[in-house]
């Protein structure tokens, strides 16, 4: 088959024979979700990656050019953008993979996430017997939790790689020795007064020279080298993940999360003990399609689901005004991240009522509630909706202030699978 690459909005390409969507998608029920019925016929529609840079859109389509799964295209996606948009990811984090394997029908999720040290305990933020503010626990090792990314790697490529192990970083590495073009969003990251007062980037004599080479932020179109970086995916690359989890590199990221004045709690025993979990989607069905997305402690599966679920009960009937569907899509957004705020936590620990989120009775119920445009909206409580008991004393409130960033990328190869 012919395959013809284009770029599209400079973030990404398709590989693609016929780009049309599959109609027909069958009903579902909530996680544990079984699996999707796939059609006899073998895939014809191409490949595809988006992304939110160009050239980490274009590395994940040179994998699936040379025969890569989903899965190997996205590790190198990932790579270059903890590269040219580390403001949004990285290594030094966490990660969710949802994979379809179209073959199966089966979908998985591959929880990579970040966790807490073993030595943190409900002190970790208190100092001098006052609890330390946001600000002050989040510039510091206290804050840091065990890293996941690389680990997520290995473990989707054993269940779903087809290339060398190796090969997958190749782009991100050329990259990182040879020198990327400074994006306009990472100089507006970086150039940002605010972002700049609150990520204090420039306190640290590493992160100062490189973000803020003789002081001033990187400019548009600079050529921003990382031999570090590349050092480090090359070792991770020959070596495996192990070269990470132990050894120089693991050492040197505990004493740097143990530096003053407020050390973390990382040892290397947390890195060497680090384990991705593989979990069932949470899918809810909107109209006539499938929402499979990433359960708790990531809160993708509840917030994708809620919103589409209170945007059509918000929605009046017949509307026709942009503004009637651009209200019903806000007010939506705040319904369900002010849940979001409230009740997602890490299900192994904490009670998480996921699936009554996004119960069609609870939305009925969720959608009724009144507040001004612009006004902060009151978490729901689905005990009560649902007919049980009340939930809303359960949890505390998050006050975290978010700075935009996280990086999300789709991406389909030729076989049809999808990341």
């Amino acid at each position: 088959m012919s395959v013809k690459s284009f770029v599209i909005a400079s973030s990404a390409v398709l590989l693609c024979a016929a780009c049309q969507p599959e109609a027909g998608a069958p009903a579902i029920e909530t996680a544990p979700e079984p699996p999707i019925e796939t059609a006899e016929a073998s895939w014809d529609k191409g490949a595809m990656v988006t992304a939110a840079n160009p050239l980490a859109a274009e590395a994940g389509a040179d994998v699936l050019r040379r025969g890569g799964s989903a899965v190997e295209a996205a590790i190198a996606v990932h790579t270059v953008l903890g590269l040219v948009e580390p403001q949004s990811s990285g290594i030094g984090g966490g990660a969710f993979m949802l994979v379809y394997d179209r073959a199966t029908g089966e979908t998985t999720v591959y929880d990579g996430r970040e966790t807490a040290p073993m030595a943190v305990s409900e002190t970790l933020f208190v100092e001098d017997g006052d609890v330390l503010g946001f600000m002050e626990s989040w510039q510091s090792g206290k804050a840091s939790g065990v890293p996941g990314a690389i680990a997520l790697y290995k473990a989707a490529h054993e269940a779903h790689g087809v290339m060398d192990w190796a090969s997958n970083f190749d782009a991100a590495i050329a990259l990182a020795e040879n020198g990327f073009e400074v994006s306009p969003r990472m100089h507006s990251f970086v150039a940002n007064e605010r972002i700049r007062a609150v990520a204090r980037l420039d306190d640290h004599p590493v992160s100062a020279a490189y973000f803020y080479p003789d002081g001033d932020p990187l400019p548009i179109g600079y050529l921003r080298d990382n031999p570090d970086y590349a050092e480090t995916l090359s070792r991770v690359a020959a070596e495996g993940i192990e070269a990470f989890y132990t050894g120089e590199i693991a050492e040197a990221i505990v004493a740097t999360v143990s530096e003053e004045p407020r050390p973390g709690a990382m040892t290397l025993e947390d890195l060497m003990a680090y384990e991705v979990k593989v979990r069932p989607p949470l899918c809810g069905d909107w109209r006539e399609y499938r929402i499979c997305s990433a359960p708790p402690p990531s809160s993708g599966g509840v917030t994708q689901n809620a919103i589409a679920g209170l945007y059509d009960r918000l929605l009046p009937e017949g509307a026709t005004e942009p503004e009637q569907f651009l209200r019903a899509f806000v007010d939506a957004q705040r319904l369900a991240y002010a849940d979001r705020d409230h009740y997602i936590a890490d299900a192994d620990f904490v009670q998480v009522p996921a699936a009554d989120l996004i119960n069609p009775d609870y939305l009925d119920v969720r959608a009724t509630e009144v507040f001004e445009p612009g006004a902060n909206p009151t978490p729901g409580d689905p005990g009560v909706a649902l007919g049980g008991n009340p939930m809303i004393g359960m949890w505390g409130q998050d006050p975290t202030e978010d700075i935009p960033g996280t990086t999300h990328f789709s991406i389909i190869d030729q076989a049809g699978n999808v990341v």
